[in-house]
């Protein structure tokens, strides 16, 4: 029996909730198609929103475009609704990323249904947290969230995590010699205070965090521009660092990591933690190498995460869906 097709202020519902995720440099890569008459919603890359200097492969569009389909995977799930999910459909139209028939005919995911509320509350922290532990319990919910959507969650030792901060270091000294890296960062980072007029989409001044004392894998989005009175901040000695990535390395495997990636940042979110996410030390194929942990049986890392005890970040702005869904 084929189900109905749901309702268009359904699914704007869902896009709406899907927006949400994260992205790097908040570039939001992604627009929707809902076609009427099959109920089949339709995920695609917006190629006008890549960055070829910091993810000239799209990996990173990809992995944002992922993390949208979880939290619109979360809202259906929330909505009784159990959908239907193909990856890259159509090999003809490598930018149609999925096809989603929200009405599929299996029962409402519980588990994702109760992540729903994180969605909304979900902000990076790009602020100093408490030097503490992640609670063992709660380390393995993160591990669990990570392997339901088919990657890896690790947390790397004392020593790899120096070698990760060094390698966010001269990610971060070599994009300051670049004109082309730093003139993109600052299309997407915007140094206007509070009170300037706010795009839709990027990343606002306030969500920028002190420039951090130490090492540390917080990227300095002002690039090098003025910011009168922005703070200095000793960020954390020790920090949660987390690897997360996939056994192989192909756009399907980017969209995989990438729902792992938010079910990821939600789980934590319920759990009382905040993070932060750098693609820095994995932008260059010399260094990307450099971030595997090499006790693991990673092949390919897609992101590094800092997760921890800290300050909720503030809000990053958000396209309307007027913008992104279209209805034929």
């Amino acid at each position: 029996m084929t189900a109905e097709p749901v309702a268009v202020s359904t699914v704007a519902a869902l896009v709406e909730d899907a927006a949400l995720a994260p992205s790097l440099d908040n570039a939001q890569p992604w627009r929707f198609r809902y076609l009427r008459d099959t109920g089949v919603l339709e995920l695609y890359a917006d190629l006008e929103r890549t960055l070829p200097h910091a993810d000239p492969e799209n990996r990173g569009l990809h992995l944002g475009c992922g993390a949208a389909l979880l939290n619109l995977r979360v809202s259906a799930a929330a909505a009784g609704l159990a959908p239907d999910v193909r990856l890259l459909p159509d090999p003809g139209r490598p930018d149609l990323l999925a096809e989603v028939r929200p009405h599929g005919t299996g029962a409402p995911d519980g588990a994702l249904a109760r992540l729903h509320p994180a969605v909304r509350e979900r902000h990076s922290s790009r602020f100093p947290y408490r030097d503490e532990d992640i609670p063992a319990a709660v380390k393995e919910r993160l591990y669990d969230a990570a392997r339901a959507e088919g990657a890896q969650l690790l947390f790397p030792g004392a020593w790899h995590v120096r070698s990760i901060l060094e390698l966010a270091r001269d990610a971060e000294g070599r994009e300051a010699q670049d004109p082309q890296r730093r003139a993109e960062t600052a299309r997407w980072a915007h140094t206007e205070q509070p009170g300037s007029p706010a795009p839709a989409d990027g990343i606002p001044a306030e969500a920028f965090g002190p420039l951090p004392s130490g090492s540390s894998t917080v990227r300095d989005f002002a690039a090098g521009r003025p910011m009168p009175g922005r703070a200095w901040a000793a960020f954390e000695q020790n920090p949660n660092l987390a690897l997360l990535g996939t056994a192989h390395d192909a756009p399907a495997d980017w969209l995989r990591a990438g729902q792992a990636l938010e079910r990821v940042l939600l789980r934590a979110t319920t759990d009382g933690l905040v993070a932060s996410l750098t693609s820095q030390p994995l932008e260059q194929p010399e260094t990307r190498w450099a971030v595997r942990d090499p006790l693991s049986a990673m092949a390919h890392v897609h992101m590094v995460l800092r997760i921890g005890h800290g300050p909720k970040g503030p809000a990053s702005p958000r396209r309307p869906v007027s913008d992104l869904l279209e209805v034929v």
